[in-house]
């Protein structure tokens, strides 16, 4: 009897999982991404470093996508990195110039050039001031709230880059050929967003069965 049980709880435990599949595709972008806008909402300037470069742009690394909603036991179930990601200046940039968190996730602020800077932010969804800081020095901050956080330096106005907080742990990023893939997920309906700091955002509406859901997104 004992081993009946115990055969059919194996059974109720593999079900679930056999049953879960994933919303997946690929992310194509313009060849020739949108022009740098002339933002600069602040006076901070300082000497350039030597040989410093830009960040790409219209890259297919940068986009990301998620599930706006989730069942609070299917959120909690997905997993999350174990190290905090990373937003680090490193010459004269943003490195990535990119970084996802889902909400209540932390990010670290490293410092790898060999000059001060003063990392802040003025986005409704994080406020925040770093103050300014040496090499080898870095910061963290919390992220509370979804939304995108505009990340800039006081010293150095040509840098930028973004933070995106997403609402749930189902996220993705593609990869250098723009193929991406979310984590599995129960059969259900799910709101699928999108979003890149060159091209506007979107999102779709997937219904998942058995199988895999294939999305593909053209920005």
């Amino acid at each position: 009897m004992r081993s009946w049980l115990a055969v059919l709880f194996a059974f109720f435990l593999v079900v679930p999982a056999a049953s879960a599949a994933r919303i997946r595709g690929t992310v194509r972008v313009p060849t020739a991404p949108q022009a740098e806008p002339a933002f600069h909402p602040y006076a901070g300037h300082a000497s350039s470093m030597a040989g410093h470069m830009m960040a790409e742009r219209g890259a297919p690394g940068d986009a990301v996508l998620w599930i706006e909603s989730l069942p609070a036991a299917v959120d909690s179930a997905l997993a999350v990195p174990a190290a905090h990601p990373r937003l680090a200046q490193k010459d004269q940039s943003f490195v990535p110039r990119v970084v996802v968190v889902p909400v209540g996730g932390v990010v670290d602020f490293p410092n790898m050039d060999p000059i001060y800077h003063n990392v802040f932010s003025v986005s409704p969804a994080r406020r925040f001031d770093l103050g300014k800081y040496p090499r080898g020095e870095s910061r963290s901050v919390r992220f509370p709230r979804s939304g995108l956080v505009n990340v800039y330096c006081d010293i150095h106005s040509d840098m930028a880059g973004f933070i995106l907080v997403t609402p749930t742990r189902a996220f993705a990023r593609p990869s250098a050929d723009g193929a991406w893939q979310l984590p599995e997920l129960p059969p259900g309906r799910y709101d699928v967003h999108w979003w890149h700091p060159d091209f506007p955002a979107g999102h779709r509406e997937v219904d998942l069965g058995a199988g895999d859901a294939v999305v593909d997104v053209g920005f």
